[in-house]
């Protein structure tokens, strides 16, 4: 069963659906489709694995990334081509299964990845009272090379595909008041998507943890409130996985 991949329908090397005759009418969340070219050089600098083009986990890699891509930038549920917008939920660590509405809901960007249930004043970062918007605009000033993805092992194709995966960055910019720290942060976890007969998927599940994630964006010191406001307006950067 084939999925999306490299170059496949306007994409870059791992991405479907950024271009072309298809997505012409489409519309971008920052105005422009996403380039992808700082975050693929971190990713082939400082990947694990090289799969085999057309590989199974080179399919599922570029999937991700695909989809990934599609839920950061696109505006109209109606240009998603990875998913679909009807049947789609979305679950972290075991909760109950959200859909795209609810996802809109939580402000989308980064917030559906970083839900907790920790009390308000213990949250490095907290998602409630986060946007799309400023929730991407910190993510993207904290990793200004991007945040990227890989695929470290597929367990099971489609119908439901399980895989490891591996996100990375360097914390070259202040996040959430706190001082950069040029450090790698490394977060490691698992996922499930479940595809349907039109190889769309329906279902996400998502297993990680999220301290991995903010334990690395909290380390440095303590800022004025005047350097978190500095964040990249350059499409280029707007890029995660």
């Amino acid at each position: 069963m084939s999925m999306a991949s490299s170059g496949v329908e306007g994409g870059d090397k791992y991405r479907s659906y950024l271009s072309g005759e298809g997505e012409k009418n489409t519309k971008w969340k920052f105005g422009a489709p996403p380039s992808y070219d700082i975050v693929n050089k971190l990713f082939e600098e400082g990947r694990t694995k090289i799969w085999p083009p057309g590989s199974l986990e080179d399919e599922v890699q570029n999937l991700v990334k695909t989809w990934e891509m599609e839920l950061f930038h696109k505006a109209n549920l109606d240009d998603f081509k990875t998913l679909d917008p009807n049947k789609y939920t979305f679950s972290l660590n075991g909760r109950k299964g959200i859909t795209l509405e609810e996802i809109g809901k939580l402000g989308g960007g980064y917030n559906p990845l970083l839900q907790t249930s920790l009390p308000e004043n213990l949250r490095g970062y907290n998602p409630d009272k986060e946007t799309a918007e400023s929730s991407h605009k910190a993510f993207t000033t904290t990793f200004p090379r991007g945040f990227a993805l890989e695929v470290l092992q597929v367990y099971s194709g489609p119908p439901e595909i399980l895989y490891k995966f591996r996100h990375w960055g360097y914390m070259e910019g202040p996040f959430q008041g706190h001082a950069p720290t040029g450090e790698l942060v490394e977060v490691y976890g698992m996922s499930i998507f479940t595809v349907d007969e039109n190889k769309k998927i329906v279902k996400v599940e998502f297993f990680y943890d999220p301290g991995q994630l903010l334990g690395g964006l909290l380390k440095g010191e303590k800022l004025g409130t005047s350097s978190q406001e500095t964040a990249s307006s350059c499409p280029v950067l707007r890029s995660t996985g």
